[in-house]
């Protein structure tokens, strides 16, 4: 067979599964299928479970709102342990959401125990939960997991790097996080990058101190 021959053949069978698909498509459509399956999963009802742990997140989430608000160290305390059994009952019925085990990262942090917390932003991170997070909150999550490892260790510093640098990446507008870069990257003699990551803080927030003061000790 000739080589015209053959780029004839194969475009009379493109166009031939074409037209089919073509017929199939409007045979479904004229039969209303596709309007039915979207109505039936409009209409799916929602999963009691994910709707029972949303409520406990909810609760635990006014409660630790509460706890930040409270001057009476003892109160605080309190509510942060009220809030972390709503947090632990939301995961137990939802392993997979995020925000649960942030919840329960955020509730340790307030009572003093900074090692499980950071446990709970792993858990928050891991595989199995982070896909429910958008990007934004990802980066808002590993910020706060550098925040907890500076505190408890000066000793891991790429760990901590690693996290910043993917924080400002997926929340790039966020002075905070540039800023605690800057720092990192200050505290361990790497001048020019803590400078560049300092001017990108003051760009997005201008009346940043920290960082404009960081910038004139390191002569910028």
């Amino acid at each position: 067979m000739e080589p015209d021959e053959k780029k004839a053949m194969i475009r009379d069978i493109a166009l031939q599964v074409f037209v089919f698909s073509i017929a199939i498509v409007s045979f479904l459509w004229m039969h209303g299928i596709p309007q039915r399956l979207y109505a039936k999963l409009r209409h799916r009802p929602p999963n009691p479970r994910a709707v029972q742990a949303k409520s406990h997140f909810i609760k635990g989430a006014q409660l630790v709102s509460q706890a930040r608000r409270s001057k009476n160290a003892s109160v605080t305390v309190s509510l942060a342990k009220q809030a972390l059994e709503e947090a632990e009952k939301a995961i137990a019925l939802d392993p997979k959401d995020a925000a649960s085990h942030f919840l329960k990262s955020m509730a340790l942090d307030l009572q003093g125990f900074r090692s499980n917390a950071l446990d709970a932003l792993d858990a928050a991170l891991s595989p199995l939960a982070a896909a429910s997070l958008a990007a934004d909150e990802r980066g808002d999550a590993l910020l706060k997991r550098a925040e907890l490892k500076i505190s408890l260790s000066k000793k891991r510093v790429d760990s901590v790097l690693a996290d910043l640098n993917e924080s400002v990446k997926l929340s790039p507008r966020n002075p905070k996080a540039w800023c605690m870069l800057g720092e990192c990257y200050e505290g361990n003699d790497m001048g020019e990058e803590a400078k560049k990551a300092y001017k990108e803080a003051l760009q997005l927030e201008p009346q940043l101190d920290v960082a404009q003061e960081a910038l004139n000790r390191l002569g910028s």
